[in-house]
């Protein structure tokens, strides 16, 4: 039996373009809104797409918040892509209303400071020395963005894992673009939109599983 992966369906996000890309690497994948099915599986990939507080509203309507919470309690991996990755933070801030998040992280979602907004197309990162997730991709290569709001600021200091590898983006101003803490993995841009690096990098974390 291969490498199990659960695309958590809860109504966010196009969730068939992430099952093709993770197909792709060789997972069996399977989308599902299924606690059991969601807490078994090797890896539990989060997408979102949309506004936060309509992700946390709908992530909570199938217990979505609480098996996260029980994957990580046990190191079992986690993947959030956009949203997915914005709503593992304490909080979102979208048109002065405040949304409470999952709060595995803490910090803020916030609007991002540019003079265009959405962050809308390809943009490179700067991923830290000794990334898993960004292992054998290039600094020269970019990653499809689509968002509006971002965490700004990494707060977390205490952890019981590795210092966690934060890598940036800039877009009118520095944000949060990837996270690798423990079991805990997480991309504001789009990996299965991303092309060769994309892939490549969703076959990392399938691999670290």
């Amino acid at each position: 039996m291969g490498t199990r992966v659960a695309v958590l369906d809860y109504g966010s996000g196009n969730i068939r373009s992430a099952e093709r890309a993770l197909a792709r690497t060789g997972a069996e994948v399977e989308v599902t809104a299924d606690r059991r099915t969601a807490l078994e599986a090797d890896g539990l990939l989060v997408p979102g797409v949309g506004a936060y507080a309509a992700c946390m509203a709908g992530l909570r309507a199938v217990r979505g918040d609480e098996i996260i919470g029980r994957r990580l309690a046990g190191g079992r991996p986690v993947l959030g892509i956009c949203v997915g990755m914005q709503i593992l933070f304490e909080r979102g801030i979208e048109h002065g209303v405040e949304t409470q998040g999952c709060g595995e992280w803490p910090g803020t979602v916030e609007k991002l400071r540019a003079p265009v907004v959405p962050h809308m197309g390809w943009n490179t990162v700067s991923a830290p020395e000794g990334s898993r997730l960004f292992a054998g991709i290039g600094p020269e290569e970019r990653f499809y963005f689509v968002h509006s709001y971002a965490v700004r600021r990494w707060e977390l200091t205490d952890t019981p894992y590795a210092p966690p590898r934060v890598t940036w983006s800039e877009h009118g101003e520095p944000f949060v673009a990837a996270v690798e803490n423990g079991p805990l993995w997480a991309t504001q841009f789009h990996p299965e939109k991303s092309g060769d690096a994309g892939a490549t990098l969703l076959a990392n974390w399938v691999a670290s599983l």
